[in-house]
């Protein structure tokens, strides 16, 4: 999920999608980001809603609509003093390496609750400069991989662009998918994921990993012309995830 407003065409084609399957949202995003980007902006009604399914910070929660609210299923939440060590060790290993710039959009480091997140350019850094960062991964693998030297008890992967998401262990998008499907009582051959990270080390590889059918995209207009691909075809059971 980038940091814009939904487009409208996208928008539409989620409500038709809510009408034929159950629909699942998940993002490194935190909840505030799903509501005024998304939530704001859908033609949705209650009996829609219901089939809506939000999972911010990467699955590590989730959130279904119940008595006319958003209400939290889950929250795999990080203690102060494990946010504190996080934090600490993301800075120093983004400056040891040469990542870190006191010129950015915003803060770089972002304390999500049950995700930390390292953004190079800030939380606000314009796509064009977000794209140019780090064009082929190499500056958030070096940061993985020292990060989790450090860290080996959690979940270290590429988020963004330009950021580095830390999670408990095993607390990914593949978890949240496994939540899923247990709510809705589905097996992995009744969800479809799509995504545009499903490269390995991408945080939407995880998904792919666990054998779930998955559909690669780049940018939310390929997503919408899969979604109107999608709804032109035959309706089927089941679950749809965007990533």
């Amino acid at each position: 999920m980038s940091k814009s407003q939904i487009d409208e065409r996208m928008a539409a084609l989620l409500a038709r999608l809510l009408d034929a399957v159950e629909v699942c949202v998940i993002s490194g995003g935190q909840f505030a980001q799903f509501q005024t980007q998304v939530l704001r902006h859908l033609p949705i009604d209650d009996r829609q809603r219901a089939r809506l399914h939000l999972m911010p910070t990467c699955g590590t929660r989730y959130y279904r609509w119940k008595d006319g609210d958003w209400s939290l299923v889950y929250a795999e939440d990080f203690a102060e003093s494990e946010k504190a060590e996080i934090i600490e060790v993301l800075t120093r290993s983004a400056k040891e390496l040469g990542l870190w710039s006191d010129d950015t959009w915003g803060d770089i480091i972002e304390d999500r609750g049950s995700q930390i997140t390292f953004s190079a350019l800030g939380q606000q850094a314009p796509p064009n400069a977000k794209y140019a960062w780090d064009p082929d991964g190499a500056k958030r693998r070096l940061l993985c991989a020292r990060v989790s030297e450090q860290l080996p008890a959690l979940e270290v992967r590429g988020g963004g662009s330009t950021s580095v998401d830390i999670t408990r262990q095993g607390v990914d998008k593949a978890y949240g998918i496994g939540r899923l499907l247990e709510a809705l009582d589905l097996s992995i051959g009744d969800v479809l994921f799509v995504g545009d990270r499903l490269d390995e080390g991408g945080n939407d590889y995880p998904v792919k990993r666990m054998g779930v059918e998955c559909v690669a995209v780049e940018g939310w207009e390929q997503t919408a012309e899969f979604v109107a691909d999608f709804l032109a075809r035959e309706g089927r059971d089941g679950a749809v995830s965007v990533g």
